[in-house]
């Protein structure tokens, strides 16, 4: 019954999409749609520490391809965008800034699926070999800016089955 509900559907039919058609670039007002459901996500206090980079330069998303050791998609996509964060700031208590802009980015990734894209998450924040800082300098990101993470964006050349079922070893009722 709830299973036919859109939101639901859209939820459950979300994929990690790695092939995109390099010929077809996302048209701006998906851009707009992507950047406006990012920025509807929760924000703890609604400070929204958010900050948004669409890429679409070719050589800058070969660039951050070569960089990532798992961003070799951005090589087909068409789009990228960068999700970073505020982390510090003397007048607000920005502890949540991750949280916040992972929400973001989850926004990002089901508003790609509800429009027919194909997208994946590339973390980066927490990722070695200073990974983070190679692509902070890629995209002139400010050094008190944080980089969370970026989305990888483009019209799909692969399908993959909706997601099913829960694993009962993850459900806990009341207590571990």
């Amino acid at each position: 019954m709830y299973e036919q509900n859109p939101a639901i559907q859209n939820i459950l039919s979300r994929r990690s999409i790695r092939r995109y058609d390099a010929d077809k670039e996302v048209p701006q007002e998906m851009r707009r749609i992507l950047v406006e459901c990012a920025c509807a996500a929760p924000s703890a206090h609604n400070f929204k520490p958010w900050h948004f980079i669409l890429i679409d330069e070719r050589e800058k998303l070969n660039a951050i391809a070569d960089a990532h050791p798992y961003g070799k998609m951005l090589k087909t996509a068409t789009l990228a965008i960068a999700v970073c964060g505020e982390a510090k700031d003397e007048d607000r208590d920005l502890s949540y800034w991750e949280e916040d802009c992972a929400a973001a980015m989850q926004n990002i990734l089901l508003a790609a699926n509800a429009l027919s894209l194909g997208s994946v998450w590339l973390g980066v924040r927490h990722a070695p070999n200073a990974l983070e800082d190679r692509i902070k300098a890629l995209c002139d990101i400010p050094e008190d800016i944080a980089l969370m993470g970026i989305a990888a964006i483009g019209f799909p050349m692969e399908t993959k089955d909706p997601h099913k079922g829960i694993d009962p070893a993850s459900i806990h009722l009341n207590k571990w």
